[in-house]
């Protein structure tokens, strides 16, 4: 019998660890599959952040290190300078990458460190309860924000990838969903980009997926994957915010 489907090299055989309906799944897989058809799984390093992710080093069938929260972009760094050889990449939720390694991945994008960042963001503090994250909506409910965001008081959501795209060191800048198969097939182009742009020593790169969390949305998984596409896509349009890339896939 011909074997059409199988699972990839890139993830171990532990179950993952995730809330039914979570997306962090659908990434990992992408990340997994990319990392074997670059055939880096052997020179790869990944740096697991604090979070709902925090696990990932279980996942990756690869060398990992865990960091501290927010520091994974330093940590990065540092194993890539002591590493120039390996394929290092960070995997950071929006309540670790935007807020409390604000400073670490501004200035690693700036310095043009050539890691590349997989950052999930699903506009709340995943692992801790809900709360409030400076990806969060205006209007969001969450449990530091229960009548919903509001500007005046919490500011405005932070639009990470525009950010970080208009820094020189930034090699490459991406948004991707995974709320269907057709943006899950251009998620997976957007990952093999990032590790391109390392692999051709181009500089930073990351891509930014906007991600489902139904249980601290308070929705079922279908609610949830309608609820990114009608209300975080608009706010956190989705493309390509910087290519330096000599070929792309």
């Amino acid at each position: 019998m011909a074997v059409v489907f199988e699972k990839t090299k890139g993830l171990t055989d532990v179950p993952f660890s995730y809330c039914p309906g979570c997306t962090h799944g659908i990434i990992h897989r992408l990340v997994a599959e990319v990392m074997e058809e670059l055939d880096v799984l052997d020179k790869a390093i990944g740096v697991a952040s604090v979070g709902c992710s925090v696990f990932a080093y279980d996942f990756f069938n690869c060398d990992m290190q865990q960091a501290a929260h927010g520091r994974a972009p330093a940590v990065a760094t540092g194993i890539k300078r002591v590493h120039p050889d390996k394929v290092v990449f960070t995997y950071q939720g929006d309540g670790d990458l935007a807020a409390i390694g604000t400073a670490e991945i501004v200035h690693a994008a700036a310095r043009g460190e050539k890691i590349t960042v997989i950052f999930v963001n699903n506009a709340n503090y995943g692992m801790t309860g809900g709360q409030m994250a400076p990806t969060t909506l205006v209007g969001q409910k969450t449990t530091t924000t229960p009548y919903g965001r509001k500007p005046e008081v919490n500011g405005y959501p932070i639009r990470v990838s525009e950010m970080l795209s208009t820094l020189d060191g930034a090699a490459y800048i991406e948004r991707v969903a995974v709320y269907d198969v057709k943006h899950i097939i251009q998620a997976k182009k957007a990952i093999k980009n990032a590790f391109l742009a390392q692999i051709q020593n181009k500089g930073f790169s990351l891509v930014e997926v906007l991600s489902t969390c139904p249980t601290n949305w308070g929705m079922t998984p279908v609610e949830a994957l309608k609820w990114v596409k009608d209300h975080m896509e608009p706010y956190y349009p989705l493309g390509v915010y910087k290519n330096t890339l000599e070929e792309v896939k």
